[in-house]
């Protein structure tokens, strides 16, 4: 794991992006603007699994009555997402949003470009600046020949030296691309180029399965390498999804809280049903917020290293199993008691735990 990369720490809200900051979660809402109910139920629902950002589109005058009702119904800071018309920018953020995204370079001229910076800065909202492979510029489309990560690059840095001539410098960027390759490389060039906190997703990336997959590699190389700010997992599904799948990524490479699962993929050697044992764990385990690793093993062969490493585990045997904590073996159970027995193993240290 790299060096976190130093950026520059931007209030948003009750929270900061960047700097010392830890990395935070973001959704998008995904009901139709026009559906104000529904807009707000999800907002709570994403608010409820962790989502630490919510943004949500803005297409028009009329999608402005979607602010106050989601600002009363949670208190997760809120992006409004605008193209084009800096109006409707403007409104947002009279309107109250705790940041915009928008594209400097697409509303208009610097009368405009300076109104919302104008704007934002009055109301210390920050500013996102949102490019990807389907918005980049004609002429630097034909100067690299296709979006590629250097144009992506070059694009972000044009709209924030937009905002930088308006002496405005409360800015977020992101450069997104359905091309896992390419978002890496653009994000890794733009963390070369500029301070400003970045916030990382792949574009487009699909339905949960392959979506998650592609974000994990992308996203979380970058994490990996001390790059990226904010997160947002884009999944053709429930946006509650992404944001478990988010924070799923955040745990992997130790950015995350919660339990740690680790389980055998199972060979010939095993005689309990590690498959559905495992499975049930991770149900059972999926919102305890603790740091805990739990460790669900075959057999005797890896079993207990893999559990001495653990805070908690079992190794499997024939229709029995053997329950370790921290090394050390506790007592041998039944197949049927095992999952019972362990997730008693859990609370007790939990306990333990509240108590020192």
């Amino acid at each position: 794991m790299a060096e976190r990369r130093i950026s520059k720490k931007i209030k948003l809200k009750n929270t900061f992006i960047g700097g010392d900051a830890p990395v935070l979660v973001q959704s998008m809402l995904n009901v139709p603007s026009t559906n104000i109910e529904g807009s707000v139920e999800q907002a709570k629902e994403l608010a409820a699994a962790g989502c630490q950002v919510i943004r949500f589109a803005i297409p028009d005058e009329a999608a402005l009555d979607l602010i106050e009702p989601i600002k009363n119904a949670v208190d997760v800071p809120l992006v409004a997402d605008i193209h084009f018309d800096y109006k409707v920018a403007l409104e947002c953020a009279a309107a109250g949003v705790d940041k915009i995204r928008i594209n400097p370079g697409n509303i208009g001229g610097m009368d405009r470009v300076k109104a919302v910076a104008d704007a934002c800065r009055a109301r210390n909202i920050p500013i996102r600046i949102g490019v990807n492979s389907g918005s980049l510029e004609k002429d630097i489309l034909a100067e690299y020949g296709g979006p590629c990560a250097e144009a992506l690059v070059k694009s972000a840095i044009g709209h924030a030296r937009l905002l930088e001539q308006c002496d405005f410098n409360d800015i977020v960027i992101s450069i997104k691309s359905s091309d896992v390759k390419t978002m890496i490389a653009a994000y890794r060039l733009a963390a070369e180029q500029t301070e400003y906190p970045l916030h990382l997703g792949v574009t487009e990336a699909g339905t949960a399965h392959m979506g998650l997959i592609k974000s994990a590699v992308g996203i979380g190389s970058l994490l990996c390498d001390g790059i990226g700010e904010t997160i947002r997992v884009s999944l053709t599904d429930d946006p509650v999804t992404e944001v478990a799948a988010a924070k799923d990524i955040l745990k992997a490479i130790g950015l995350g809280h919660g339990v740690k699962l680790v389980s055998c993929p199972t060979c010939g050697r095993t005689r309990i049903d590690i498959v559905g044992l495992a499975k049930s764990v991770e149900a059972a385990v999926k919102d305890i917020p603790e740091d805990i690793t739990v460790a669900v093993m075959g057999c005797a062969v890896n079993g207990p290293g893999e559990a001495a490493e653990a805070d908690i585990g079992i190794a499997g045997g024939d229709g029995c199993a053997v329950i370790f904590r921290k090394g050390r073996l506790l007592r041998k159970v039944k197949e049927e008691d095992v999952l019972k027995e362990l997730l008693s193993e859990i609370d007790k240290l939990r306990e333990e735990n509240r108590n020192c």
